[in-house]
């Protein structure tokens, strides 16, 4: 790549940071007294030695153009990603070219990122990560036969679960607590349906969820339940039912679609922790194709995911969509290193995202949310709530509890000031969850979340 690299803005670069503390610590480190020897080069590294405990200083770099978002290296004894030196050389870097002026990299930072560059060649070669080995198609049938019998095995299970449950009362789930749930979950990781898993460890908040709990909790049964008998029954759906229960029930869902190039505005962020695994979602818009697409990666737990792109870029990329999983897309090959735009997502009406997720549930019952952008609304309170109006109708969409207790409300409530703005989230039957909004007026993206 001779592209230069894009110099971010501070919020762009705090949107990396794997917890409050992280981004804390790295905006202390976001001035030029502890660094010396930073440089920054046209293909979007940035490199720089920052002063330690009094030892040597640390060695930092990061490349801001690999293929797969932001790639760090540090000598910091930090296991998280990134590190608090990290995120304050990016902070150094956005404030302008004074402070991370271009040259020649030293051999430290140079090895590196050859390195860097060396795999993203690689990666672009072998697209698929398949290499030069021969395939073994009759041992992935047999692998994925064994595999399906197992799911069978633990849907069966989990109907008899949740029969047991209905003959003796949901009363009883109250008084188990999360042990019933947390039992049912493992015999379904052990059956290898982490999508059931997951499902079934969500039942165990219900009881405790407030007024009217059993009737949410019958409601949930019921989509596990239908669930079952969409994986047991698999065989007489229709193609594209049987693949979102697939992809639903957990099993792997490679891309199969076409790949699909187009400049995919960066419109939201974020990480969903447990005790195991963090997942990043990141929401991507095709200003040509007019399409919203869902990137997922993974990491370990206390790790964050490789994958970041910041909000409010945009990037020449082609993705491949994966069969029954709604949205969800692969990143293919990028054209270019990710770019500021000022480009903004089309929006709707409140009634209008209200109907979309009424008709996604007509091909996928187990969707929870679809994502939306939000014309011309207006945070107002709605009792102990809130709700985003529409400025110009009479409808309403209310947050859900989760958006009402993070302080991006508060963001929100401050861009707003009384005045329409745009915002986009995902809605679903719990409400609305805002994620990212703009001004009515020329200006940045503003995170949510």
């Amino acid at each position: 790549m001779t592209q230069q690299g894009v110099r971010w803005t501070a919020d762009q670069v705090l949107a990396l940071a794997p917890d409050s503390t992280s981004r804390k610590a790295g905006s202390k480190l976001g001035t030029a007294d502890p660094w010396s020897g930073t440089g920054s080069s046209r293909e979007g590294a940035v490199w720089g030695l920052c002063e330690g405990g009094g030892g040597a200083p640390y060695r930092t770099v990061v490349d801001t153009a690999d293929g797969t978002g932001p790639a760090y290296r540090c000598s910091c004894p930090s296991r998280k990603f990134p590190c608090k030196h990290a995120l304050g050389l990016l902070l150094l870097w956005s404030g302008g070219e004074g402070a991370t002026p271009a040259g020649r990299a030293p051999d430290w930072a140079e090895q590196w990122i050859a390195g860097r560059r060396r795999t993203q060649e690689k990666r672009e070669a072998d697209p698929t990560g398949s290499g030069s080995g021969p395939a073994d198609p009759e041992g992935a049938r047999r692998r994925a036969e064994r595999r399906a019998e197992r799911i069978t095995s633990g849907a069966t299970e989990l109907e008899e679960r949740l029969a047991d449950l209905l003959r003796s009362g949901l009363a009883n789930a109250e008084q188990s607590g999360y042990t019933l749930w947390e039992e049912t979950a493992a015999r379904m990781v052990d059956a290898q349906a982490p999508g059931l898993a997951s499902r079934a460890r969500e039942l165990g908040a219900v009881p405790g969820s407030g007024p009217s709990w059993p009737a949410r909790l019958l409601e949930e049964c019921a989509l596990l339940h239908l669930l079952d008998q969409g994986w047991l029954h698999r065989a007489r759906l229709p193609e594209a039912l049987a693949a979102t229960v697939r992809a639903r029930v957990g099993l792997p869902t490679p891309p199969t679609g076409p790949p699909v190039r187009d400049h995919w505005l960066v419109l939201a962020q974020y990480d969903t922790p447990d005790p195991k695994l963090t997942t990043r979602r990141i929401w991507l818009y095709g200003t040509a194709s007019g399409r919203t697409a869902l990137l997922l990666s993974y990491g370990a737990a206390g790790r964050a995911p490789e994958l970041t792109l910041p909000v409010g870029l945009a990037l020449d990329a082609e993705v491949s969509a994966h069969p029954g999983a709604g949205e969800r897309v692969s990143l293919g090959e990028q054209f270019a290193p990710p770019v500021l735009t000022g480009t903004r997502p089309p929006g709707m009406t409140t009634a209008e995202a209200t109907a979309r997720y009424g008709e996604t549930l007509r091909h996928d019952p187990w969707q929870d949310s679809v994502p939306v952008t939000l014309d011309n609304v207006i945070p107002a309170p709605d009792g102990d709530s809130w709700q985003l109006a529409d400025a110009d109708g009479d409808t309403a969409l209310p947050l859900t509890s989760a958006a009402v207790s993070r302080p991006g409300l508060w963001r929100l409530v401050a861009l707003s000031g009384g005045a329409p703005v745009k915002v986009f989230g995902e809605c679903g039957h719990r409400g609305f969850t805002p994620l990212t909004a703009w001004p009515t007026t020329p200006g940045e993206a503003v995170r949510l979340c």
